[in-house]
């Protein structure tokens, strides 16, 4: 799985696994961030989210990355929020009051081009990412952030049923990628309504992740 991957999902349309509303564990556990007025999270690979609007509406201020300019075209106009645009580095910013997208590979983001983010919310990056991905993106993630806290969902089903993304993530795998950082709790979990792409049975979970 390459960047041509992502692109060609975007270009053709194929973006099932982009959620049309808010994330029923964000609105549910945010909390659990113990986060203050205006605090900036930031999201991986985080596409034209639903999520962003609403963590907007709320007060807080937000930090995406995203491999497809395409979809960070999509999210800023869907917002109907014309974005300042500058090529830094490798990555194209797209920012407006309270918003920074960097459009482009995550791995050309370091802390410095990010800025300070007060946590981490992860429901569409580890999932994506195959196997022989997950810990360089799991150290990365780590560094650019300064370990912030993070908010994590993911999906647990039948591997052998349906090839991802999105993968099915355990606790164990949570723990293999993010465990030497992170202590990890279970906040919640809940059976993804008519099963994953319609597909097989799946569960959502909710965990979060504290700097040990």
């Amino acid at each position: 799985m390459d960047a041509d991957f992502w692109h060609s999902r975007w270009q053709a349309g194929q973006i099932g696994f982009h959620e049309g509303r808010v994330n029923r564990m964000l609105a549910a556990h945010i909390g659990a961030l113990g986060l203050a007025p205006g605090a900036r999270l930031f999201l991986p690979l985080c596409g034209k989210s639903r999520d962003i609007a609403w963590l907007l509406g709320h007060g807080y201020r937000v930090a995406g990355a995203e491999l497809s300019e395409l979809a960070v075209r999509q999210l800023f106009e869907e917002l109907e929020t014309e974005p300042l645009v500058a090529d830094l580095a490798g990555l194209r910013r797209f920012s407006a009051p309270g918003l920074d997208i960097f459009a482009g590979d995550i791995f050309a983001l370091d802390a410095e081009l990010l800025g300070p983010v007060d946590a981490v919310y992860d429901r569409a990056a580890l999932v994506a990412l195959p196997e022989k991905m997950r810990l360089g993106y799991a150290a990365h993630l780590a560094a650019i952030t300064g370990t912030a806290p993070q908010l994590l969902v993911t999906f647990e089903y039948d591997q052998d049923r349906m090839e991802g993304p999105p993968f099915s993530i355990t606790e164990a795998e949570v723990s293999r990628c993010h465990g030497a950082r992170f202590s990890i709790e279970r906040l919640a979990e809940a059976e993804v309504p008519g099963g994953l792409k319609g597909i097989c049975p799946a569960r959502e979970t909710a965990l979060l992740l504290r700097p040990a």
